[in-house]
């Protein structure tokens, strides 16, 4: 399934709470794939640069949704993200590193999650690729660009060991992954989870954002920080 959201004067999302009115050209699209029905997100901006984060293409038909895209849209992907290393967010980076040469960048933290994924793979009736390698990591805190657009990033970990969030403040839109998703939060129960700091995290680095914040999380439908601060029953 493919979500398109074009965010000029308003965002079109689940409800007139996310409306976006900074937002002018920046466009956002969604791939749902895989099994676990996780969101693959391609941000580009007027410049056609594009970043692609998250791919979890499993099948042939989901690979060809994203390829076909980019292409019909006359893209050029010049960065691969990744907010963690669970087998549902890379199931697709060998695939983009053949299809682009882009090797994925992620905190160095999730380096063993990623390195565990090719044995339990099997056991979950997953066929896996091995992921490339990052030759850069990405720091805490800082930024990364494309075209004419800056990311901040947000280290976010509590579902995994070193989650990063990529926030671009200019449209006031937040890759959130798995921390906070439309009425709950990431699991916490896989290796490297901890709720108490993932909790702290959403409190500290999340809901200080502005409450008309769109939220894309890895999972569901987007949200904005505003719902979830009153309507999140974690909270």
């Amino acid at each position: 399934m493919v979500t398109e959201i074009i965010m000029k004067n308003i965002c079109n999302g689940f409800k007139s709470e996310i409306e976006n009115p900074k937002s002018e050209i920046k466009m956002i699209r969604s791939f749902v794939n895989n099994p676990y029905q996780e969101n693959t997100y391609i941000l580009f901006d007027e410049t056609r640069e594009c970043v692609i984060i998250d791919p979890g293409m499993y099948t042939a038909s989901e690979q060809n949704a994203v390829v076909n895209f980019i292409r019909d849209n006359q893209l050029k992907p010049v960065l691969l993200l990744n907010t963690h290393c669970h087998i549902d967010h890379v199931l697709g980076n060998k695939f983009i590193f053949d299809q682009y040469g882009l090797k994925p960048q992620f905190h160095e933290g999730e380096s063993y999650v990623l390195a565990s994924v090719p044995a339990y793979a099997p056991q979950m009736g997953f066929r896996y690729e091995p992921s490339p390698l990052p030759d850069h990591y990405l720091p805490e805190t800082g930024t990364i660009s494309f075209g004419n657009t800056e990311l901040q990033l947000i280290f976010a970990p509590g579902h995994s060991p070193a989650h990063l969030c990529f926030y671009d403040e200019a449209d006031n839109i937040l890759i959130g992954g798995d921390v906070l998703f439309r009425g709950s939060i990431g699991r916490t129960d896989l290796p490297g989870g901890n709720y108490d700091q993932l909790i702290n995290n959403i409190r500290e680095k999340l809901f200080t954002l502005p409450d008309d914040c769109v939220v894309y999380p890895g999972h569901g439908p987007e949200t904005t920080i505003g719902f979830e601060k009153k309507h999140n029953p974690f909270f």
